[in-house]
């Protein structure tokens, strides 16, 4: 046993649970002149957890697989215009936030996705390559980025994911093997067997209000797919469809159509109001909105997007992304799970 132990000691085995874990936010407390396409950076670290994101480069690289979620907010620069792309490795577009108008004021403009990562995989901020735009921040700050990782792949080995741990099946002679990080004796089943349920999705084209005359209430439909654990959301018909009682976190952004007023509602069931985002300016310019918040759902509880459809409102989007929808379950229902806490 003393063999064992002292073995065990040489392999430098960190606390598995720390394994699986990744997650960032930094700000910035200075603003950006556009005139050179250029990846934003950070002065101010304020999560690293993993360190797999540099703050100097501005890049987040995945070290574990698996699904993502990454929200960040931009302060536009007085009399300048703002367009920041979140990209994946170096080219893919994933979502953005803009603000086409040249006002003198200042605001910001946040945006939010979830994407499914590979490892080596990196994520970082674009800003446009025009000295039209800039970004405005100081010591309040007003730039901030953050992600973290949501669920990890359950097809992958922990063991392959840090340098530190010895690699799967590896134990020594007369010893029992190592304790398994995934599995969670008290319930007897796998932590990859825990319920999931996850999506995000993205919209490339606007959709315009019509004075219809009709009471039906269309759900936002999506043409872009990024996650969808479980398949639980339809981006055909635009509705998630909950299969995991429990508490679950949903965000949106969308897009202002020029000389068009917005009004998206997050609804549930037939047509409860849950949340929503509303701007009756019709001026020609471009910006967006956003909303988020956690509701409790049942087996069964329907959650989707509602645009007005009346003349006079739409939403904007293009293959920039600026219409993206996401959600996930943040914590199943205790009742849910069969807690077993016999051993084999």
């Amino acid at each position: 046993m003393i063999s064992c132990l002292s073995s065990a000691v040489s392999l430098n085995i960190p606390p598995m649970s720390t394994n699986v874990r990744s997650g960032f936010s930094a700000t910035r407390s200075t603003g950006v002149l556009g005139g050179t396409q250029r990846v934003v950076t950070f002065d101010r670290l304020l999560v690293n957890i993993g360190d797999d994101f540099s703050p100097e480069t501005g890049t987040f690289r995945c070290r574990l697989p698996g699904a993502y979620y990454f929200s960040f907010t931009m302060g536009k620069f007085p009399k300048k215009m703002l367009s920041v792309m979140l990209v994946k490795n170096g080219m893919e577009v994933q979502a953005m936030a803009y603000d086409g108008y040249r006002n003198p004021g200042r605001k910001v403009q946040s945006q939010s996705v979830m994407i499914s990562l590979k490892a080596m995989d990196t994520v970082f901020l674009l800003l446009q390559e025009n000295p039209d735009y800039a970004l405005y921040s100081n010591v309040g700050p007003y730039i901030t980025f953050s992600g973290y990782l949501v669920y990890p792949d359950s097809t992958s080995s922990v063991g392959y994911l840090n340098n530190h741990i010895s690699p799967p099946g590896l134990h020594l002679p007369g010893c029992p093997p190592l304790i398994d990080a995934d599995y969670d004796w008290r319930r007897r089943r796998r932590i990859s067997e825990e319920p999931r349920s996850a999506f995000s999705v993205a919209r490339t084209t606007s959709a315009l209000g019509e004075s219809r005359g009709r009471k039906e209430r269309d759900a936002l439909t999506f043409d872009v797919e990024y996650v969808n654990i479980g398949s639980h959301f339809n981006k055909t018909s635009g509705h998630f469809t909950c299969q995991f009682p429990g508490a679950y976190y949903f965000a949106f952004t969308v897009g202002k159509h020029p000389r068009r007023a917005v009004s998206v509602k997050l609804m549930t069931g037939k047509g409860e109001v849950r949340a929503m985002v509303f701007d009756e300016d019709i001026s020609r310019r471009r910006e967006m909105q956003s909303q988020s918040l956690m509701l409790s759902l049942k087996r069964g509880d329907s959650v989707w997007l509602y645009s007005q459809q009346d003349d006079g409102f739409a939403v904007y989007s293009n293959q920039g992304r600026y219409i993206t929808f996401s959600g996930f379950l943040v914590y199943p229902d205790i009742e849910y799970i069969n807690f077993d806490r016999t051993f084999p």
